[in-house]
């Protein structure tokens, strides 16, 4: 057997070289984990993890609400909600200067609120509002980097899958989490309109005015196509945030609103159903095996005392708690330019959540940060996964050059945003602390 801190040297140098020669991140951190325990622990133990812990993660009453707002979000799309919530944008915010990058991301906002899934918001508004941006004359890559950018409002808006998966990691209550990334969320949401606002107007050649004015009668009637959102969204957050169901039963709740919405629009079909259950099992099978990998990993970690070893000494140093905040901030946006937000979290947070409760920061607050932490790493490059689901699903020819370049100044955006949830908790903790 070797000791903790030979067996973590050797698991952290593999888990390097699987990362580099690319090994799906989910198989690396279970194979690292795995390899682990069989070092410092022994085989018996590291076989009777990999035994029980696939089944045991899976079997979770809590785990079983991501599969249920994919699925939510995938019945959401079939539903054309997307192209009503981009009709109603635009009418009211049409008329202004960058008004079609503003009614983008006030649908994308609106539609993470059904979605859960920021690579679905992405895909979906790249088909929809990018040919319509560049036909009124719109910068491509202000285009693109709106898209991009505002499709990671979906990770803070409830219902977020990134919320359960921390919640999950860090044992705390899913339906406080939720409500906790709505004020934030929305937040980020009025920070890149106003953005928006001020880039164009300092570059008005990014973005011409449009001189085509809708009636107002035409904007209040836009607003009948918003009900789907609208009643989803009071379903599922209402419902948790009254008491009337936990988090699970809101998305089974949500799931069941979302076909029947599907149903009476008069779009279901046999291929629809088959195509929406396969995309949502696809992307939940993915998301699980990052997670059980991931608990592998962290089971590693706690079995062999370093979570414990690096946290007392983080400790002992007896520095200003900003200090070890901004230390989490930088590590996570560092990995954030190689890795997935999910791949993050469970990597950082086994060792990293008992340090920074330990210095006394809120632990719901510091899970909307860690969102907000991986809204940033999904448009930042080299592996900006919002950025390549924009390129790829763009029908403009576009480079990954020109939405990277696109993408940088709502980055900045983001960053103004964080400062405010770091400088302000009450933001966040306001209406978690209300709830019933």
């Amino acid at each position: 057997m070797l000791d903790p801190a030979t067996a973590g040297v050797i698991v952290v140098v593999l888990l390097g070289i699987m990362l580099t020669v690319g090994v799906h991140i989910g198989v690396a951190l279970g194979l690292g984990g795995f390899i682990g325990i069989f070092l410092a622990i022994g085989p018996d133990a590291a076989l009777a993890q990999m035994a029980t812990i696939p089944f045991n993660t899976t079997n979770s009453f809590t785990l079983a609400v991501i599969p249920l707002f994919i699925l939510m979000g995938s019945l959401a799309t079939q539903a054309g909600l997307t192209t009503d919530l981009y009709r109603a944008a635009y009418n009211w915010f049409g008329a202004f200067r960058g008004g079609l990058a503003m009614a983008t991301t006030l649908a994308s906002a609106a539609f993470g609120a059904a979605s859960g899934s920021t690579l679905v918001n992405a895909a979906v508004f790249t088909k929809l509002a990018m040919p319509e941006m560049v036909r009124f004359g719109y910068d491509k890559r202000l285009s693109a980097g709106c898209i991009a950018a505002s499709g990671t409002l979906a990770s803070l808006i409830p219902p977020s899958i990134l919320m359960v998966v921390y919640a999950i990691i860090t044992e705390q209550s899913v339906a406080r989490l939720l409500i906790a990334g709505l004020i934030p969320g929305l937040l980020s949401a009025v920070v890149f309109l106003v953005g928006i606002y001020v880039w164009v107007t300092l570059r008005p050649e990014l973005a011409p005015r449009q001189t085509v004015k809708i009636p107002l009668r035409d904007k209040i009637s836009s607003l009948k196509g918003v009900w789907g959102i609208s009643f989803l969204f009071a379903l599922v957050i209402g419902g948790i945030y009254l008491g009337f169901f936990v988090p699970t039963y809101a998305g089974a709740v949500g799931a069941f609103g979302a076909f029947m919405i599907v149903f009476f629009k008069g779009r279901l079909n046999r291929r629809m159903l088959a195509d929406t259950f396969k995309e949502a099992g696809l992307t939940t099978s993915t998301i699980f095996i990052i997670v059980i990998g991931g608990i592998l990993f962290a089971r590693f970690l706690t079995y062999t005392g370093l979570v414990t070893e690096i946290a007392d000494y983080m400790l002992s140093l007896d520095l200003p708690r900003y200090y070890y905040l901004m230390g989490f901030v930088l590590l996570f946006l560092f990995l954030g330019m190689f890795l997935d937000a999910i791949a993050i979290m469970v990597m950082t947070l086994p060792v990293m959540f008992p340090i920074l409760v330990g210095v006394g920061y809120d632990p719901i607050w510091l899970g909307v940060i860690s969102i907000k932490l991986a809204e940033i790493s999904l448009i930042t490059p080299p592996v900006g996964l919002n950025v390549y689901v924009v390129r790829s699903s763009s029908p403009v020819p576009l480079t990954l050059n020109d939405v990277f370049a696109g993408v940088m100044p709502f980055v900045l955006m983001d960053i103004c945003t964080l400062v405010i949830l770091i400088l302000i908790p009450e933001v966040t903790l306001f209406l978690p602390n209300l709830m019933m």
